[in-house]
């Protein structure tokens, strides 16, 4: 019982810091939703009447179920390329390869990029006049067309998709790499006794090993992914015709273009609750995994 009262009594500071920092701006952005009337002034937004009315405006606004339909894909599609990518460099660097310090240290260069400096290479990169990619497609042969990658609705979601994955795909490799330098090596030396194929090695062996950390990453990943703004503000800014305009975006244009704080508070307490139940269900399925 000492113990555990000095380490509360250890974790207390950090724990009311924590609790200023988070608890008190969450209380308020729950606060802010309910109340009705456009303004800025947070002090005077405080003292305006409740009601449900940001609610039922925003579930009523097309613009936000467009926003939802953008968020899927570009979270979905940016995590499963970034755990492909993460997957396949985790493998490589926990070859015994030549010089894996040196590509331990070029492929996790992603991850110390802003993300605003990511948005401005890969717009550079798919621009439709001189970018990168419309002269390797025409010097491959795949296309002799430029291709406007960042104005055509189905392309400028392929792009952000791709940028951030680049991104993202470097704390996936970590994680992995590290799940898998945790398994045992008898147990491959195991399976090459009794003939096992590389396949089936990777596939009873390497997967069960590193499917906790694997969904581990997966999901802070899509946290991060779901509420980032600044690859998309700074390549295609929601556009075209909405076609990459996320929930991050959308509360964005409510509460800065718009002044509609309340609105704005309302959709960010829904991405909020839908962050808490995707997350619920990953660490049921975290909970149920062995090895």
């Amino acid at each position: 019982m000492r113990e555990r009262l000095f380490a509360a009594a250890l974790l207390g500071p950090a724990l009311l810091v924590l609790a200023a920092l988070i608890l008190y701006p969450l209380y308020k952005v729950v606060d802010i939703s309910f109340r009705i009337g456009p303004s800025m002034n947070l002090a005077r937004l405080g003292q305006q009447p409740l009601g449900l009315q940001n609610y039922a405006r925003i579930f009523a606004d097309q613009t936000l179920w467009a926003a939802v339909k953008a968020s899927g894909l570009y979270v979905g599609g940016s995590v499963a390329l970034a755990f492909l990518a993460g997957l396949w460099t985790a493998l490589l660097l926990n070859a015994r390869l030549p010089g894996r310090r040196f590509l331990r240290t070029v492929l996790l260069l992603p991850w110390a990029v802003p993300g605003i400096v990511a948005s401005v290479i890969f717009s550079w990169m798919f621009d439709g006049s001189y970018g990168v990619v419309n002269a390797l497609l025409r010097y491959t042969g795949i296309s002799h067309a430029d291709t406007p990658w960042l104005m055509n609705a189905d392309s400028a979601m392929l792009t952000v998709i791709i940028a951030t994955a680049w991104k993202a795909y470097p704390l996936i490799t970590l994680t992995i790499l590290a799940a898998m330098q945790t398994i045992p090596g008898e147990l491959y030396e195991a399976a090459s006794v009794d003939g096992a194929t590389p396949a089936q090695k990777f596939r009873f062996i390497t997967l069960p090993g590193i499917a906790s950390a694997g969904l581990v990453s997966v999901l802070i990943s899509a946290l991060w992914i779901f509420v980032d703004v600044d690859i998309i503000f700074g390549s295609t800014g929601g556009g075209p015709a909405l076609a990459t305009s996320t929930l991050p975006l959308y509360i964005y244009n409510e509460a800065f273009q718009f002044f509609r704080m309340g609105t704005a508070a309302a959709a960010g307490v829904v991405m909020m609750i839908a962050a808490i139940v995707a997350s619920g269900f990953v660490f049921g399925a975290i909970r149920k995994q062995r090895f």
